[in-house]
Order: structure tokens, then sequence, then C-alpha cells
């Protein structure tokens, strides 16, 4: 691997920049990026993602285009924290959410699966994953994290968050401690706001820091920065974490002691790029102390930040030493989690990796153990029909991907016996579609909805209204709180995701004894 005396600038700069793109192949937007611009990291998301043979075959793509022209490998990340935040599903064992681990109660059973499950995205050529999230979710009214959580209390996050690092970095994988220096307490998705979180020093300490403070002392590779405003270590009440100088080098370099690689969240997110803009937002949070700028989708954005990057240097905004200094951590990243031998994957291997028969049992265990009830659940009755209404993500964000066929409680309701009637709904239906509802329900013998952050969303609450109270059963596809709405239903439960695995088991325990 090239060492940084042998790096041109332009070289040195695009190793601090991590992009992605649209395609399931390399195409000339990623080309030109890795070509042209020498940019040292790409993110991968569900638009990339088929099965398992083509994510394998372009992630080897990326890395021998890249080798073309560098000695130095390609990071390539991927968001697989479980259950709603999972890029890679297809062909791969199903990881549940970080509360469904805490749920189901085992330390062990969650640093074992998060190993099996990181063994398989290194099988497909990933080498970091953007996980554990470390945040402590202790606002209900949290529209971005939730069950992406451990828990709502620092003691939770800590035990099964260390967990997961062990687990993730144990299957070779760089793991990623976030959303520095906390998004729990929040109330504004920062992918659509500028998010705060006024509390002191002190309440900081005990609670939101304390995670990352033990990631620290575990050894996690990487961290990445938040876009939230901490007044209690930056004066200035417009400036978020990902570009305070007091937060990322003040307070996480010099007072708690990280030495690894800091990524910042992507620059596009609206908390940056309807305020300061993601081009001035990248260098900005480069100064701040970032190493790794990342700029998920548009390549004029992409570009510009590498423009800007480069600009800054040639007129001293930025110290060449600063690069350097970056660029050193990035390089030796690359080669403590091993990233060269990106080569030596044998994709006709991926078979005999993925999947195995002991993962997939302890997946089901867990699954299984995560379904949480509130209250009295009666079983359905398999001699009656079941109207099943089904609440799910049709538009894409950074987070919520858009529902799959497969996404629904229906099949597995099928496969015990049960006839069903499904109406898939939007998350925010229409007033034409709870009339529609309200009619079948009705009717209906038994009546199954599955939400999907009620508790936020007015119009699904209007829906939960309507049902009829005796004959619903309520499960929270995401938050568990959307349980309160109905506490005079026939059954209420979660198991903290809308996915398969997770409405695998809920149907098993909807089942008549």
């Amino acid at each position: 691997m090239a060492d940084l005396a042998h790096l041109s600038l332009k070289q040195k700069i695009g190793q601090l920049l991590m992009v992605g793109f649209d395609g399931l192949r390399a195409n000339a937007h990623i080309e030109t990026l890795l070509r042209d611009h020498h940019v040292g990291g790409v993110i991968l998301f569900r638009r990339n993602v088929d099965t398992p043979v083509q994510v394998a075959a372009l992630n080897r793509q990326l890395q021998q285009i890249n080798a073309e022209h560098s000695q130095i490998p390609l990071l390539i990340g991927v968001d697989q924290e479980g259950g709603m935040v999972a890029r890679v599903e297809e062909g791969v064992t199903p990881l549940p959410s970080a509360m469904a681990f805490r749920a189901a109660g085992s330390v062990d059973a969650c640093e074992t699966l998060t190993r099996y499950a990181n063994a398989e995205l290194h099988a497909l050529g990933f080498n970091i994953n953007f996980a554990p999230d470390l945040d402590v979710n202790n606002n209900p009214r949290n529209p971005v994290i939730g069950v992406r959580a451990f828990g709502d209390n620092p003691g939770d996050v800590i035990e099964y968050g260390m967990a997961a690092l062990r687990g993730i970095q144990a299957a070779g994988m760089a793991a990623t401690a976030k959303h520095f220096p906390g998004h729990g307490d929040t109330d504004v998705d920062s992918h659509l706001g500028l998010p705060r979180v006024p509390h002191a020093r002190a309440r900081l300490d005990a609670i939101e820091l304390a995670p990352f403070r033990a990631a620290i002392a575990a050894g996690v590779d990487t961290f990445m920065s938040s876009h939230v405003v901490f007044p209690a270590f930056e004066a200035d009440v417009d400036t978020p974490a990902t570009m305070s100088h007091a937060v990322l080098t003040g307070l996480l370099r010099q007072q708690l002691g990280f030495e690894g690689v800091v990524f910042t969240d992507c620059m596009e997110m609206d908390a940056i790029a309807k305020g300061v803009g993601t081009v001035a937002g990248a260098v900005a949070a480069f100064k701040a102390g970032a190493d790794i700028v990342l700029v998920s989708h548009t390549q004029a954005l992409q570009q510009g930040a590498l423009a800007a990057l480069e600009h800054a240097v040639t007129t001293g905004e930025i110290s060449e030493a600063q690069i350097d200094q970056s660029v050193a951590r990035v390089l030796a990243l690359k080669a403590k989690r091993a990233m060269a031998q990106w080569n030596t994957l044998n994709t006709d291997l991926l078979p005999l990796m993925l999947r195995q028969p002991a993962a997939v049992a302890l997946s089901e265990q867990v699954h299984a153990q995560a379904v949480t009830l509130a209250g009295r659940c009666a079983p359905l009755q398999p001699a009656l029909s079941v109207l099943l209404i089904t609440l799910e993500v049709r538009m894409r964000s950074e987070i919520d991907e858009v529902a799959r066929r497969t996404d629904t409680l229906a099949a597995p309701l099928r496969a015990l016996g049960y006839t069903v009637e499904e109406v898939r709904l939007p998350a925010s239906p229409e007033i034409v579609d709870l009339e529609r509802v309200q009619r079948l329900a009705d009717a209906a013998a038994q009546v199954v909805c599955v939400s999907y952050n009620a508790v936020l969303n007015p119009a699904q609450q209007r829906l939960i209204a309507l049902l009829p109270t005796q004959r619903l059963w309520l499960i929270a596809g995401r938050l568990p709180y959307d349980l309160d709405l109905a506490p005079g239903a026939a059954g209420r439960m979660t198991a903290y995701a809308n996915r398969p695995a997770a409405l695998q088991a809920v149907a098993q325990r909807l089942r008549a004894p």
C-alpha cells in the first residue's frame, strides 16, 4: 500500500471523501470519481444491492477500478445496523434492530449474531459497517433513532452496544460509533432539519457521552458525527457537531482521547444542505476535525467538495499538515483491517459463507425472543378471517427504505392457515383510505393493523381510532410507543421492525395455542 510521502495533494484529498452513486454496477459517475479524483471510499445503499452475487461483484469491480491507478484500497461501507436499517437483505442472515436485541435479553446472542452478520458483509467485499448506533433514545418522539438505539438508558446502550461492537470488529470489519455526541434526545430528524440538544455538560457526560467513552475504551475504529447542535460544547447555536471544532477536536480528540478516523454523517442531509450548504459544510467539517466527509448522492456536490478542500489548502485556509494527519489515520485504518486483501475473497465460496445454519437459527431465536407483548394478548382465531392493514413506507429517505412486496404479515399468517385480506396503505393514509378501511373493519371478524411510527403520524392515529378495539390486534411496525394508541385492543405487540424475519416471529405469537 502506498505511503503518505508518495501521494500528491489531489490524491490525499481524495482519501478524505466517501461517496455514493446509483446503480447495480459501476457507472460513469463513480468511475470518474475513482479514476480522475482518487476518491478513497464508497458507500452502498439498497439502490446498489440486488443479490449477494451481484453486490460481491460490484464491490470487486469498484476495487479493481481503483487498483488500476492506486495502491491504496477502497473503504467500502454500508449502513447495516439491523432491523429497519439494513441495506443488504436478500440472501443474508437477518439482523434484528438494536432495540430488539435488548428486548430479547441476551448480550451474548447480540455479539454472536452481529459477528455472523458482519462476517457475511466481509465476504461480500465490505470492509466498514456504519454501526453500532450508540445513541441513547430517551425521547419517545425521536423520529430518526427510535429502534436503532439499544435502549433509553446508557447502561443498556453500553452493554449491548459494546457487544455489537465486538461482533463487528471480530468479523474483520471496521466499526463505527455513531452519532456523536448523541442523537437520542431529539425530536427533529437531521435529514430534514437542524436538531438541538440543550442539556448542560453534566447531564451530557452522564447520559449521551457514556456509550461513546465506552466505545473508545473498547477500541472502536471510527466515529461518525451528528448534525445536531450542542450548546453545552459549541457557542454558535447554528453550528452542528459535524462542523464544530469544539466538539470534534476539543471534546472528541482532546478530552475523550479518540485517535481513530472521524466520519461526518452525510453532508447532503438537510441539516447541512439547507444551511451552510454541502460544499461549504465539507470544508467546515474538515476544519472542525473530521477526517472523511461523506457525500452520498450527487456528483456535482462530491466534486465540489473535493475542489473546495483542495482550494482551502492551496489558499492556506487548511494546512497540508492537517490533511496529512487525516490521511495517515485513514491509511492506518486500511492497514489495520487488511483492506488491501480484497482480491483474496473467493466469491465462489459465497454459498458456504452466507446464511449458515447456526447463524439462521440464532437469528430466528433472537427475533422470537424480541417480540414484546403489551398486556394480555388473545390469540387470533384460525376459524375466523383476518383483515390485515399494513402501513408502509413508499418514499425512500436516508433511513427508511421503500417497502418491498415481502414486508408484510400476510404471508406468514397464511402459512399458518389463516384467511387474510390485506390492505396496504401509505404511512400517511388519505381520507379515502380511512373511509375504505372503516367499511372493511366494521365487517371484519378480526382486524390486525401493522403501524409504522403512528405515534408521530396524525393520519395513522386517526386510522387506528376508527378500528374496532375489541376485534383489533395492533402490531407496532417500528416504534413500540404506537401500542399506547389502542390500550383496549385484543392484542398489542412489537418486534421493533416490519421486516420479514420480525413479522414471522409476530405471526407465531399471534397463532392460537
